[in-house]
């Protein structure tokens, strides 16, 4: 068996520190290591497995596809891009979308959207206001966006445009607009952040102060969209609708995809101003589609909230057991177990020896990202394991 560990220390950049295990195979919510050890996926891919692993809608797509068209120029006509694009905007508030490769790259989009939208109807302007704690990639442009300074400080002078402020702090937005402020940008619940979901009113009064003061509202649902929330998309779950939305991770099921879509207020763009070599390819849009259809078709999110809800209870009950858990919180399947100690890291090691992987964002929170096609069965199976890595890991 060829040592791929070392194989990687010696070939491929060190931008992530690994867990040590090799994935070899996923089949719903489980996955098997090159030693056939079985693990319940709580990351989903970060959440991008979002109907699981090897779902038969996703592997009969790209077969399919694969075997008639992968890519051509954007400037044809691809029947799969088009079918996907009238299936996210007639089952949306959005009216226009554009296809490219991932989260990051709908965020730089849709910052260009906005910066033409502002130099058509406000004369120039083109601050965004953004959220500490946020997340939208990894590129300088949302380097600059992600009101984080450890995904920052490496790369000064970073890009200008942007003005910080606390999530769920209606009166910072209102402080911090002015005659150069163009649009607020937002996750609807912040996910790499922490899990931090707004007070019920927030998001409703953001949409109000933006139309006060016309700003275009835009949603980052490259984590929340699709159903994990429990809801298509997450604006649905607050009855707020943006003027803009990103998405990805979910959005294709396990394929690189994103997209940004806009109303048509904000509908600006012209032939020129964006484009992608590889953005709405034939392979990725027809797996998107057979994944997005098969979310809506079968009702996915309402497994999401469903059995997310039971999630949320059972790591509750666990509280009481353990009081080194200080805080859970989250909506659907996407739950934040906060600790009242730096644990997570040696908690981490725990579940994965466990045969359970869960996903870390700073010291001490874990996050809970399963496929929206969970059962309660499985949740019950994580529970058990993750009671035991947490006798393990608190001591």
């Amino acid at each position: 068996m060829a040592d791929w560990r070392s194989i990687e220390a010696k070939y491929y950049m060190k931008v992530v520190n690994r867990q040590s295990i090799v994935i070899v195979k996923g089949e719903g919510t489980r996955v098997w290591d090159d030693e056939g050890k079985d693990y319940l996926d709580f990351t989903s891919g970060w959440a991008v497995n979002n109907i699981g692993h090897a779902n038969p809608a996703i592997t009969a797509a790209i077969q399919a596809q694969a075997s008639q068209l992968l890519q051509t120029s954007n400037q044809f006509f691809t029947i799969p891009q088009l079918e996907l694009a009238e299936l996210l905007v007639e089952n949306s508030c959005m009216e226009k979308v554009f296809f490219c490769n991932s989260g990051a790259e709908a965020n730089e989009g849709a910052i260009k959207l906005i910066r033409k939208w502002g130099k058509i109807n406000k004369n120039g302007p083109g601050e965004i206001i953004t959220a500490y704690k946020s997340f939208h990639g990894r590129t300088m442009n949302m380097v600059a966006a992600t009101a984080q300074p450890k995904y920052q400080e490496a790369w000064a002078p970073i890009p200008t445009g942007f003005t910080h402020v606390d999530f769920d702090d209606m009166t910072q937005i209102k402080n911090a607009t002015n005659e150069n402020t163009v649009a607020v940008m937002l996750e609807p619940v912040q996910s790499e952040g922490g899990v931090n979901i707004p007070s019920a009113d927030y998001l409703s009064n953001v949409r109000s102060w933006c139309d006060e003061n016309n700003l275009l509202l835009i949603f980052d649902e490259v984590s929340t969209g699709l159903g994990r929330l429990g809801t298509l998309f997450g604006y649905q779950l607050f009855d707020v609708e943006p003027d803009v939305i990103t998405l990805a991770k979910g959005l294709g099921g396990g394929v690189p995809i994103g997209a940004f879509l806009c109303n048509q207020r904000a509908n600006v763009l012209e032939p020129g101003d964006h484009g992608s070599t590889f953005g709405g390819n034939a392979l990725t849009c027809a797996a998107s589609e057979a994944s997005t259809r098969f979310i809506i078709e079968e009702n996915v999110p309402d497994n999401s909230r469903n059995v997310g809800k039971y999630m949320k209870d059972q790591l509750e009950n666990l509280r009481l057991k353990h009081e080194i858990i200080s805080d859970v919180r989250g909506i659907g399947c996407l739950v934040g177990v906060e600790f009242s100690a730096d644990i997570a890291g040696k908690l981490l090691s725990a579940c994965n020896d466990n045969g359970l992987l869960l996903n870390v964002t700073g010291t001490n929170i874990v996050r809970w990202m399963p496929p929206l096609t969970v059962t309660k069965e499985e949740v019950d199976e994580a529970i058990e394991k993750f009671d035991k890595a947490l006798d393990i890991a608190k001591v």
